[in-house]
């Protein structure tokens, strides 16, 4: 995992309760792009169409040496069944909301995406994650 891409939006603007590790349908240039860490996960996030999951917003930029694709499209995500009637029943009895979470790469080159399950944080919690972000690198400094 050391070759992966987070969503640092995602982790700041919602409390995360599950997480899944999904495969994504990707065309050849866009697996190139990601490699070379052209990904974008601004205003990204999960839905389902049709009882499959899909991911819309993702920026993949072009490659620039092959044949082009569209930067934002929808994309297929691949999980089993189960867990699709797991995280559809999640969502509609409490309310929760699906984004992506890391692009990475498996030791067999498989490109997958992790997909978390949460709420979106109030103003005050957002307030309460920046106090204690700044504490603990405050704490860290003083070692030094």
């Amino acid at each position: 995992m050391s070759n992966s891409l987070w969503n640092r939006k995602a982790r700041f603007n919602y409390t995360i309760e599950t997480k899944y590790t999904a495969g994504i349908m990707l065309l050849g240039t866009e697996v190139k792009s990601i490699r070379e860490g052209m990904v974008n996960f601004n205003d990204s996030y999960c839905l389902f169409v049709n009882d499959e999951l899909w991911v819309r917003g993702l920026h993949i930029s072009e490659y620039g040496y092959g044949t082009t694709h569209e930067a934002i499209r929808d994309r297929k995500l691949l999980l089993k069944k189960k867990e699709i009637k797991k995280i559809q029943n999640l969502i509609k009895e409490r309310g929760f909301t699906i984004f992506p979470l890391e692009i990475f790469f498996t030791e067999r080159n498989i490109a997958k995406i992790e997909i978390g399950i949460g709420k979106g944080k109030k103003e005050y919690d957002k307030r309460e994650t920046i106090k204690k972000r700044e504490s603990e690198r405050d704490i860290k400094n003083q070692n030094y």
